[in-house]
Formats: C-alpha cells, sequence, structure tokens
C-alpha cells in the first residue's frame, strides 16, 4: 500500500498499527538522520524511537501531503532541539564547575603572603569584591556557588572577582 493509503487507513479506524507499518519504511531513513545530526548510533537510535512516539502521539488533524517529508522534518528538528540542549547543558554545567586554578600566578604569588598580611588588605576592598575574592580563593567555591549565594550574576561574580583580584594586589604592593 502506498503511504497516502495506509494514512488515509490510519486516520479513519485509528490503528496504531497502520500507523506502525508505516513508520517502519522510513526507520532506516530516520537512523540516517539521527547519525548525520548526532553522530552517535545509540543516541540515534533513542530518538528514532522518541520521533515514533512523537508521531503516534502528535499525528496533525490535516492531511499530511508528503507523510515521509513530514517524518523526515520531525525527525530532523528532534535532533536540532537535543543538540539545542546538550549545548545548554554544557553551558550551564561548565559555571558550575569554574574553579580557581591552582596555575593562576597572582594565587601563587597571594600565597606567600601570610593571611595576617591578606586579611587588612581584604577589609580595604568594595564589600562585593572582598566577599567574591573570599568565597572563590580561600573557601574554594565555584562561580555557580557563589551566584546562588549572593544572588549576583554571572558576569557580576566574574567582574568582582577580576577586578578584587587586582585592587588587592595593587593594595598588598603598597603594604609592602
Amino acid at each position: 500500500m502506498t503511504d497516502e493509503a495506509l494514512l488515509a487507513q490510519f486516520r479513519t479506524g485509528g490503528d496504531n498499527a497502520v500507523l506502525g507499518v508505516l513508520l517502519q519504511r522510513y526507520t532506516l531513513l530516520l537512523l540516517g538522520v539521527g547519525m548525520k545530526y548526532l553522530k552517535d548510533k545509540d543516541g540515534a537510535q533513542d530518538a528514532v524511537q522518541q520521533v515514533f512516539l512523537k508521531a503516534i502521539t502528535h499525528m496533525p488533524k490535516e492531511e499530511i501531503q508528503n507523510f515521509k517529508g513530514w517524518l523526515y522534518i520531525l525527525m530532523r528538528n528532534h535532533c536540532l532541539q537535543l543538540l539545542r540542549d546538550k549545548h545548554y547543558l554544557t553551558e550551564e554545567s561548565a559555571i558550575s564547575h569554574v574553579a580557581a586554578e591552582e596555575s593562576d600566578k597572582d594565587l601563587l604569588l597571594w600565597k606567600d603572603k601570610t593571611l595576617e598580611q591578606v586579611q587588612p588588605a581584604l577589609q580595604q576592598l568594595e564589600a562585593a569584591q572582598r566577599q567574591c575574592i573570599i568565597l572563590f580563593y580561600l573557601e574554594k567555591q565555584s562561580y555557580k556557588q557563589i551566584m546562588e549565594r549572593t544572588g549576583y550574576t554571572f558576569e557580576q561574580v566574574k567582574s568582582y572577582i577580576q577586578n578584587g583580584k587586582r585592587n588587592l594586589k595593587q593594595i598588598l604592593l603598597r603594604l609592602q
């Protein structure tokens, strides 16, 4: 039977088995699209199953003129959404894992100073800079933890740390 005949039979009877036969015809096409975008066989196979489910549950009420094209677009959009979600999760997780680097030259210089020398210099910083410097360098918290604790945005935390570090270095050099 043609795609159109199977679609018509599905629309009149609502039998998912008929739609299953139709979807089975394009399994390899969908798998190929998934591999093209996701570059992962397991991910592509999962995406095909999710698109099958989406096709069954979200079949449009209007008649589909080109089922193969509609299914291709559905799969492509699903893969692109997966890639977008993965990209945003990657950025979000990167923020949460930003921590002080031990190779930071300024940090190594600071370690040479005793905490007694740094404490008075810290008190001379603006409150927000002092708070972010203490949380980041002394308490070893990530940017995300500092954001949650202080309510500052990522840009604010980054700015307070950078400016605070520069200001603290200048204060410590004056104290020598």
